[in-house]
């Protein structure tokens, strides 16, 4: 799916950091690693979210002034802290503990609506996690009643904090939808050796104009209703972890409906882009130079201007 819109996109949703086991923090949370990417590659993104007015606040402030990143939508919060999610590796894979009450569950909805009143936004872009909590739920709720962008989910099943009717709330009117081939077949209840079967027939279910299916060293796999393409990933040497490789996929499959790149081409840089993000800690890099190589390897070099 395509829209080839040079409006800026519209992100919603968590902002925290994750901390691993050796002491470091890196600054995180889906829809905001997408919006940081989205940043990197120029389409300056307007993001949504809320943080503590405290030190970790403070922190994400500097680092998002130093990025360019637009903060006008970034709300400040005198009780609840700036997120934290706890990070274990297992094998190169992360286990999360994602703490409650932080300050992105408790988004304000008329602070989200005055900051967004002036962008017509191209997309509008969340994931689930922030909406655990009904205050974050409201603002969701207005922001997508306040514009007919398209809305495009990204499907984060973190225990214990969604559940089946949160999940039918965001799918339905959706019209790009991403998730991996675990979080598929729990909603499904379908085996692996019937993933794709199980995909089509959430597509379908939802009326899903464009369902992307993430599978880790499988690759993707991205379904239209004129379409079903499988892509293989990228040979990776010199793996960190896995942490935040997903929102890089997904930064990359929503530039490419941005400037309306071929569904194959956007499935491969995607991937690409998604196994480079594995050779570092954390989710995202602070340099220009490696959104710049990409834009000149995609011919998109004018969106590094």
């Amino acid at each position: 799916m395509s829209i080839a819109s040079p409006e800026r996109p519209l992100i919603f949703g968590e902002i925290l950091f994750d901390s691993f086991p050796d002491g470091s923090r890196v600054l995180g949370g889906a829809p905001f690693n997408v919006a940081w990417h989205l940043q990197g590659f120029g389409a300056t993104p307007l993001f949504i979210s809320r943080i503590g007015r405290d030190a970790p606040g403070e922190e994400v402030r500097a680092l998002m002034s130093a990025w360019r990143m637009d903060m006008t939508g970034i709300q400040l919060d005198d009780r609840h802290p700036t997120g934290l999610v706890q990070i274990k590796l297992h094998e190169g894979q992360p286990e999360y503990t994602i703490v409650p009450e932080q300050a992105y569950d408790f988004i304000d909805a008329a602070a989200a609506l005055y900051a967004s009143s002036s962008l017509k936004p191209a997309l509008l872009y969340h994931g689930t996690l922030a909406l655990r909590h009904p205050a974050s739920r409201d603002a969701w709720t207005q922001l997508c009643s306040a514009t007919a962008a398209p809305r495009c989910v990204d499907i984060n099943l973190r225990a214990p904090w969604w559940d089946p009717g949160l999940v039918e709330d965001v799918l339905h009117g959706a019209a790009w939808a991403k998730l991996n081939d675990e979080e598929l077949l729990a909603l499904t209840g379908e085996d692996a050796s019937r993933l794709q079967q199980a995909a089509q027939d959430l597509r379908r279910r939802y009326r899903l104009p464009l369902l992307i299916v993430t599978r880790g060293a499988s690759g993707a796999m991205l379904l239209t209703d004129e379409a079903l393409l499988e892509e293989a990933p990228l040979a990776v040497s010199g793996v960190v972890d896995t942490v935040g490789a997903g929102d890089a996929f997904s930064a990359v499959a929503l530039l490419g409906m941005l400037r309306g790149w071929s569904l194959l081409d956007t499935l491969q840089r995607a991937l690409e882009f998604a196994a480079r993000i594995c050779t570092i800690r954390g989710a995202t890099v602070q340099d220009d130079a490696l959104y710049h190589d990409y834009l000149s390897r995609w011919g998109e070099e004018q969106l590094a201007d």
